[in-house]
């Protein structure tokens, strides 16, 4: 038995003799975030379990009227709350759970569902894999090992995660195993074109105006392999913008033909910018931004910086230009 299926039996015994448990996203929630989540609660619940299901920050409006179950995701603990486990879904490191970092804490068992690079383990049950192209395989994998039916419901949570954390399946990541499994989840019925549609093909009028506002900042390096964009509070508020509506972005420039790195600097409230690293086809992100003290994975991954743009820039965009001489140019790609 592998390691993996050995971590996933553990994780599925525990969960199964546990009576009350608690599921907590990352700050931000994406689409894998909160579609694993939602999709582990539903069958816990499905089996008898009291469960909460936590996010640090409220589930964005693209997801709140899309994944079932969604509503009932809370950003405050109730009362004295104290879980028998926690499960940290799709989380690399604790201060990413925000104020729920102090439940996981008070809980008796921890278990960590993750598939990101470089982090590092904070709980009783470890289950991290990188190979996987969403957390929403490992929790696919997961529910299959519950004495309980994967239902429509949980079918098309997965199916979002797995979907948007693949980029629709296009990133580099996606293997075999990714479609099996998504075939799986399609036989359930779940209505895919329409989750595709409300994924990629509609949004919010807000979201085109800070794209054209974003796309006014691009900026080129003199080789052309690096391209990057910003965004301020100032100019996120002044649209009535929320930090979702500029979720995505970071593709437009990774899009320019001979750009192997697009850069995405967003000014979060405090002042700091979280910084997103998309590359295209060999150099390695999570790499590039564990030197800033960040992560991710091989094509896509952040960090948070603090300081002005224009010294922060600077320090990203040389770190690049380094990665990129050092790792050179792979032609292994179609």
């Amino acid at each position: 038995m592998s390691n993996r299926q050995e971590l996933l039996s553990a994780a599925a015994h525990t969960l199964s003799r546990a009576g009350d448990i608690a599921l907590c996203g990352h700050v931000m929630p994406d689409g894998d975030c909160l579609g694993s989540m939602l999709a582990l609660g539903l069958a816990l619940r499905r089996m008898g379990k009291n469960v909460y299901l936590f996010s640090p920050d409220p589930v964005p409006n693209q997801y709140a009227t899309l994944l079932p179950g969604a509503a009932g995701v809370a950003v405050e603990v109730p009362g004295e709350y104290a879980p028998e486990v926690f499960v940290s879904v799709d989380c690399s490191v604790p201060a990413r759970l925000g104020r729920f970092k102090a439940l996981m804490d008070s809980s008796k068992k921890i278990i960590i569902v993750d598939h990101h690079a470089g982090g590092f383990n904070f709980g009783h049950i470890y289950l991290n894999e990188p190979s996987a192209a969403a957390a929403g395989e490992l929790v696919y994998e997961l529910i299959d090992l519950l004495p309980v039916e994967m239902d429509a419901d949980m079918a098309f949570c997965l199916y979002v995660a797995i979907n948007t954390d693949t980029g629709s399946f296009r990133y580099d990541g996606v293997g075999s195993h990714t479609h099996r499994i998504t075939a799986r989840l399609l036989e359930k019925g779940i209505p895919a074109g329409y989750a595709n549609k409300k994924i990629y093909e509609e949004k919010p009028r807000v979201c085109l105006q800070v794209l054209g506002e974003v796309l006014k900042t691009l900026d080129l390096s003199r080789c052309g392999r690096i391209a990057w964009m910003h965004l301020d509070r100032k100019t996120l508020h002044g649209l009535n913008a929320r930090d979702e509506h500029a979720d995505g972005v970071t593709n437009y420039p990774r899009m320019i033909e001979g750009v192997e790195l697009a850069l995405f600097f967003r000014q979060l409230e405090d002042g700091s910018y979280k910084v997103s690293f998309r590359s295209k086809y060999f150099l390695d992100v999570n790499k590039l931004a564990s030197r800033f003290k960040g992560g991710g994975h091989l094509r896509a991954a952040g960090c948070v910086m603090n300081g002005e743009l224009a010294e922060i820039k600077r320090q990203v965009v040389d770190a690049a230009l380094i990665a990129l001489e050092e790792e050179g140019t792979d032609e292994r790609h179609y």
